[in-house]
């Protein structure tokens, strides 16, 4: 039976006796009601028992710090107290706890000096109820900081992990693991700070008190079995492979198919094997290849880790080299980009722009230039370039360009799509038959469509880097482009609600997630009808200069790149536009299959909640065999659940680099893209409240088109947790000329989604919290 918790003061009174791995600072402590009859005898007591100052008058209000509510922050600490400041102080305190009562406490402690960090520390991830040990901290003596989401870093590590921690975290560790043993397992929450002491460092014990948690810890012995099975699988990925190019591997949440932005770190069962259905197990190879990359035909692209999705970053990488690169140079190439991740992995969502190599651009000489430190000759830059000339030349080609065939396909995909809907079939055939079509004719084009406004993007960003056209002309050819997204902005203006569901009716937040609604299943959700949105701007035509021009046709002469100015432009513009409109379109498929297997779950008296736990394989299952239907969807629900519940527990980098990185690793800021060069201040909110999303900068997790309903709104700009700079969101924001911060990772999204006021500066690169 372990030492039970108290007030604050309470707790550290009693832990003052016996903890050995850090110290408590003298403190002294009094009642409200004795502070009422008694002030200046404390008033006395306080430099008599604690010295001269300065002091910090802290709040231990019976409110918080229990077992059911923590009330964290809610009551007012005072630091850096002086005699003539301390009644003041401890009225402040006393005052914050509102309706107080006698026995409340308030507690003074002496000032810490020479702080050189502070910070929190969970013996559990609150989130997961894992037994992750958690640290948060940042230099200095302002634990507020941290535990306000204003800055700091924060590392994790699995109770049984075989690692140590790092050396300046050391104390601490002990310190959880001793409060651990002190209360009886139960899970902690701390404060702490560490001082100079001569020229050693002293931990200190600010606070703690029983972390609170949504459901039961998971044993240690569990934890580590299941991240044990994790670094097996990692550490033979990261092995040689015979028919890949490279000598390892590294894993992420955010590179190609960014599996983060598209169905989250936790995807349920159903949308991560609708995602691998549709696009990662095989479609993404066949139009790699199709365009001319090498042949990574039946590599599936994302494993997954107890379900939590990651990209293996080697087979992409190998994806991205032209099929007719010699394998000794495209091994090397491999390698350098590997070696370029682990040395900044923070680029993980900027692979193509920052790493790689995948087209042929104005600016690729002066980007190549970084190969020749890499110990890449002349020679061998010239074969790459030629390699990536070639493959460029034949993707952007006017005429035998593959992604003009890649765009009447989605014709074919709604013609298929009606006729099945005007037929007799049954819900699970419709189901079969939409991803099957949604696969040839939907994400397999949409992929080649997606890469050509890859390389459109790619080519834009080139005119600006060799001079050809400033930032503002960017901006303004991206504001010129008509997306789906801007088209659903105007007939949101000009349409009705029924005329607007028809058309936009299949769009969700949630693409691959059956529990998200369309919006035609739920459109008061998404949108205020009573209300009409103004007509937004229409877009301005873009135009190149006469001498704009001319550089363009030298450029494309000097390069022996066979577009001309005409075939260029209409490449890039149409590019951009076809790869949105390839994804409404195969949405719409995957959509209605979504809405019929929730359909056919209904049937056998199963929910929707349920059917998110399905695999995709028990629907294709009941659509060859004569089975009982309910018995094939229950067994396969059931397992999804057992499934999911280990995929809650397990928590892991957005980058792996290593299979040590499985059991500790520091959580990263990453580096967001910045959308447009715009300015604004504004509130924060999320995006469930439409009402208070006018004239305020909103947070949602992904980049997914399914959130165009936000733009129907005056926002004021956009952060997003994941997204790419070419992401749906990063075009769209573009395009509208919206200040965006798009992929800002999960600690920085944690920070400032907290926040209640941001300034955004895109044009330096910068958000700040201001409140």
């Amino acid at each position: 039976m372990g030492r039970p918790f108290s007030t604050k003061a309470g707790t550290l009174a009693s832990l003052s006796s016996v903890l050995r791995s850090a110290r408590i600072a003298p403190l002294l402590t009094f009642t409200v009601g004795e502070w009422q009859e008694a002030a200046t005898r404390i008033l006395a007591e306080i430099p008599a028992r604690l010295g001269s100052g300065p002091w910090i008058v802290r709040s231990s209000c019976r409110r918080e710090d229990g077992a059911e509510a923590s009330n964290a922050g809610a009551f007012l600490s005072v630091a850096n107290v002086r005699t003539d400041g301390l009644t003041d102080a401890i009225e402040a305190v006393v005052a914050s706890y509102g309706a107080a009562i006698s026995i409340d406490e308030v507690l003074v402690q002496p000032m810490l000096q020479e702080i050189l960090r502070s910070g929190v520390a969970f013996t559990h991830d609150p989130t997961t109820c894992a037994p992750y040990r958690l640290v948060s901290w940042s230099d200095g003596a302002d634990t507020a900081s941290v535990t306000g989401g204003a800055g700091g870093k924060t590392w994790q590590q699995a109770a049984l992990s075989p690692l140590p921690p790092p050396p300046h975290l050391a104390g601490v560790f002990r310190l959880l693991e001793e409060l651990l043993q002190i209360f009886g397992g139960v899970p902690v929450d701390c404060e702490f700070a560490v001082t100079r002491d001569g020229d050693q460092e002293a931990l200190w014990l600010l606070q703690a008190r029983p972390l609170l948690m949504a459901g039961t810890p998971e044993s240690e012995k569990r934890q580590a079995e299941r991240l044990q099975r994790i670094h097996a699988k990692v550490a033979r990925g990261m092995e040689s492979h015979p028919f890949l190019m490279g000598k390892r591997t590294v894993y992420g949440v955010m590179p190609d198919w960014n599996p983060a932005e598209i169905i989250g770190v936790r995807p349920k069962p159903l949308a991560l094997a609708l995602y691998r259905e549709l696009v990662t197990d095989a479609i993404w190879a066949y139009q790699r290849h199709n365009y001319g990359y090498r042949n990574l035909r039946s590599h599936p692209l994302m494993p997954h880790f107890f379900g939590l999705p990651y990209i293996d970053v080697r087979l992409s990488f190998n994806s991205f080299i032209p099929a007719d690169l010699e394998d000794p140079l495209a091994g090397r190439l491999v390698d350098y980009y590997i070696d370029c991740l682990l040395n900044e992995p923070t680029l993980h969502d900027k692979v193509e722009f920052e790493i790689v190599f995948s087209c042929y651009t104005l600016d690729l000489q002066q980007r190549m230039s970084r190969l020749a430190d890499a110990g890449f000759s002349k020679r061998e830059q010239g074969e790459i370039a030629d390699s990536l000339r070639r493959l460029t030349n034949r993707i952007v080609d006017p005429k035998k360009g593959l992604w003009r065939s890649d765009a009447g396909k989605l014709d074919v995909l709604n013609a298929r799509r009606e006729a099945l809907f005007s037929s007799s079939t049954d819900p699970v055939e419709r189901v079969y038959w939409l991803l099957e079509d949604a696969k040839r004719y939907g994400t397999l084009p949409f992929a080649g469509l997606a890469r050509a406004g890859f390389i459109a993007v790619q080519m834009l960003r080139s005119l600006v880097a060799v001079g050809v056209f400033s930032q503002a002309d960017h901006d303004a050819f991206l504001a010129s482009v008509s997306t789906v997204g801007g088209q659903l902005a105007h007939d949101r203006a000009a349409l009705g609600r029924e005329a607007f569901l028809s058309r936009y009716g299949h769009l969700r937040p949630g693409t691959y997630d059956i529990l998200s609604p369309r919006y035609d299943e739920a459109p008061d959700l998404y949108f205020d009808w009573n209300e009409r949105p103004p007509e937004p701007r229409h877009q301005q035509p873009f135009s190149l200069t006469l001498p704009q021009m001319r550089s363009i046709v030298s450029l494309l002469e000097d390069h022996a790149l066979q577009a001309d100015p005409v075939g260029l432009f209409d490449f890039m513009q149409t590019g951009i536009e076809q790869r949105e409109l390839a994804k409404f379109h195969f949405t719409r498929n995957l959509s209605d299959a979504l809405s019929l297997i929730a359909e056919i779950g209904e049937q056998h008296g199963i929910s929707r909640q349920d059917m998110a736990y399905c695999d995709i394989a028990a629907i294709k299952e009941l659509h060859v065999a004569a089975t009982d239907a309910r018995d094939v969807l229950n067994r396969s629900i059931e397992l999804g659940k057992t499934r999911y519940a280990e995929t809650l527990a397990a928590s892991l980098p957005p980058v792996i680099s290593h299979p040590d990185d499985i059991w500790a690793f520091e959580w990263p800021e990453t580096t967001p893209n910045y959308i447009t060069q715009k300015e604004v201040t504004a509130p924060v909110v999320q995006c469930g409240d439409r009402q208070v999303l006018a004239g305020a900068v909103v947070c949602i997790p992904n980049a997914d088109p399914g959130f165009d309903w936000l733009f129907s709104y005056p926002i004021a700009g956009l952060i997003t947790a994941w997204g790419g700079a070419n992401s749906h969101m990063a075009i769209r924001a573009g395009e509208i000329g919206l200040p965006a911060v798009i992929g800002a990772g999960e600690e920085l999204f944690r920070r400032w989604s907290s926040a209640r006021r941001l300034h955004i500066d895109c044009a330096g690169r910068r958000v700040e919290v201001l409140q």
